[in-house]
């Protein structure tokens, strides 16, 4: 893990939590979901989580709460999973194999080559090449 300089994941308990309601949370995860989610907004590099509370209608102290609470992650690391997640689609698709990473990387929205790779091995446990390779050696 050290090379591409991952430190482990440490979960903090704020105080603010117990402030948000559990019918509260229900409402704000679905629509964390859908527009994150469905509406595939992780593609946006520039969707923040002040721009997700504002569409919500809720502030970020609560879209953070929810989000810690309910996928146990801070808000960049599960937009970074969203992310992930389709890049792997992509990087298994037999019809994409002519893709370079690097283009994998920019259509699911991270900015930046490191982060990317950081963020794909953090979740995935390997480097997308070895992915892709592992994947497509099995079609």
């Amino acid at each position: 893990m050290d090379k591409y300089k991952i430190s482990e994941l440490k979960i903090k308990k704020a105080a603010y939590r117990r402030l948000v309601s559990s019918t509260l949370m229900d409402v704000i995860q679905e629509q964390i979901i859908d527009i994150i989610v469905t509406q595939k907004m992780y593609r946006d590099k520039d969707y923040s989580a002040k721009k997700l509370a504002e569409e919500i209608g809720t502030n970020t102290r609560y879209l953070s709460a929810v989000v810690n609470d309910r996928f146990h992650m801070n808000y960049s690391q599960f937009v970074n999973k969203c992310r992930i997640d389709e890049a792997k689609r992509i990087l298994a698709d037999k019809h994409c194999q002519e893709m370079s990473i690097i283009d994998v990387s920019d259509m699911v929205g991270f900015s930046s080559r490191q982060t990317f790779y950081a963020s794909f091995y953090r979740f995935v446990g390997i480097t997308p090449k070895k992915y892709r390779f592992d994947n497509l050696k099995k079609q």
